[in-house]
């Protein structure tokens, strides 16, 4: 057992944890970092699976997160664009694929209109709303009590259309059926990506890949803090009483004890609870925390000898609300020869395939990836699922949002410190909100409000 003294110890070596622990000792704090699992890196993880290098966990970069670029080019981090040449793929309401290209999918012109439609009025509530208090707007209360399915059908009486808006933040998003979060949850995650357009611009929120993997965003920072971060290390309770220097603080993981000032919960909400608090924490941050949850979303891999949709003038781009699959891209890897495909089953659907054996289900997706790209998708030589929800420190993917309603009641909140507590991860970030451009940007945010809290309770002389 490891005993440490520090002035700040972070909960999960996650892009968000890493970079405030970067940050404090930038500032000239102590620091530990403990993490549960045997590795860094949160809900980025790039792995090696029969011989195939596969973005198990976030991966894409898009032009406005630009804390993310910076961070990168300061790492010396190279990105890529991805392959999206030719045609795209939409299946709509009649099961048939369609290929097009350009941005709006091929339906119907009365369809059409009412996507423009739904479009135009997010984008004037993002615009009007933002990322940064969404709570406190004058229309937060009505917007937060009404499900995105009933505000979608309660502005367009066109099924598609409505199917067709809701994929982009309830399957693409929060992964969550569009009925379980509200329509002020979804302005939020337009705003927080700058507009309801970008998310619907495949070409612009999955615009670049990192050279190597995301995951080295968490590699490079960890190699950077050295011995300061403790894998295997899952927290098991904080205790904390005030003293005539601020706070005191003990940390108490499987293989360290940490004595320190403050703490940083690096971590998604759904997992505060694995830790024990003493004293307990407030009734308000009781409540929070149980209107918050990760949505469900299964992340396919599929690696072929060669990308052979190319060959056939397609992208690998392919959408289809009511498709098993709802969404597929190419994700080849750079500089390699041979084609990935990555798809997205979310929700329910997830729900329904996981009631099946591994074998059936793999032959559900393949057929469904197939329906967008032909029969020659059925026989990839690498498949693999990236199932969040089974992983024991995460439990979902790909952020936590809340219920419905509960945005507008405990949104002000959300950031509030216990005492020498304080919470910090992507799942409580404005802009870049459950990206780990959002991690970063918390992180920073974390440690400099705590450097300055630690400035100002510093003895006069120090």
């Amino acid at each position: 057992m490891l005993n440490l003294n520090r002035d700040v110890v972070v909960v999960g070596a996650g892009p968000s944890g890493l970079t405030a622990a970067r940050e404090l000792k930038k500032a000239g704090l102590t620091v530990a970092v403990l993490e549960a699992r045997d590795r860094v890196g949160g809900r980025t993880w790039t792995d090696t699976v029969d011989g195939a290098m596969l973005e198990i966990g976030g991966q894409w970069v898009s032009p406005d997160q630009t804390v993310l670029l910076d961070l990168l080019d300061e790492l010396g981090l190279k990105t890529y664009s991805r392959y999206r040449s030719g045609e795209s793929v939409y299946i709509g309401a009649d099961g048939k694929p369609v290929r097009y290209t350009g941005d709006s999918f091929p339906v119907d012109p009365a369809t059409a209109v009412e996507m423009d439609k739904l479009i135009a009025l997010l984008d004037g509530l993002a615009a009007e709303i933002g990322a940064t208090e969404p709570w406190a707007h004058p229309k937060a209360r009505d917007l937060d009590t009404v499900s995105f399915h009933h505000w979608l059908r309660a502005n367009s009486d066109n099924e598609e259309a409505c199917n067709n808006i809701g994929l982009f933040i309830a399957g693409g998003m929060l992964t969550k059926p569009a009925h379980a979060f509200s329509a002020l949850q979804a302005v939020l995650m337009a705003a927080s990506a700058g507009s309801f357009t970008h998310l619907t611009d495949e070409d612009f929120i999955l615009d670049k890949r990192v050279v190597g993997g995301m995951q080295q965003v968490s590699l490079l920072q960890a190699r950077e803090l050295g011995d300061d971060v403790v894998l295997d290390s899952p927290v098991r309770t904080i205790n904390w009483e005030h003293d005539e220097d601020g706070h005191r603080v003990t940390v108490v993981s499987e293989r360290a004890t940490v004595n320190a000032r403050f703490v940083i919960m690096a971590v998604p909400p759904n997992l505060y609870s694995r830790v024990s608090f003493n004293p307990p924490l407030p009734r308000r941050q009781h409540q929070m925390h149980q209107h918050q949850s990760l949505g469900l979303v299964i992340k396919v891999h599929a690696v072929y000898r060669t990308p052979f949709w190319r060959e056939e003038g397609l992208s690998g781009t392919g959408f289809g609300a009511g498709s098993l699959v709802q969404e597929v891209y190419d994700n080849t890897n750079h500089g390699d020869a041979r084609g990935t495909l990555v798809g997205f089953i979310s929700d329910e659907k997830a729900d329904a395939v996981f009631e099946l054996g591994a074998d059936e289900r793999k032959r559900l997706v393949l057929e469904s990836i197939a329906g967008f790209l032909g029969d020659r998708a059925l026989d990839p030589e690498v498949y693999y699922e990236s199932d969040w929800g089974s992983e024991e420190w995460t439990r979902g993917a790909y952020a936590s949002s809340y219920d419905l309603g509960g945005l507008h009641r405990y949104g002000k909140d959300q950031h509030t410190p216990v005492g020498p507590i304080y919470w910090c991860s992507s799942d409580l970030a404005a802009e870049g909100y459950q990206h780990v451009d959002g991690a970063i940007r918390m992180g920073r945010l974390t440690a400099a409000r705590i450097a300055e809290v630690a400035r100002v309770a510093e003895p006069a002389g120090v």
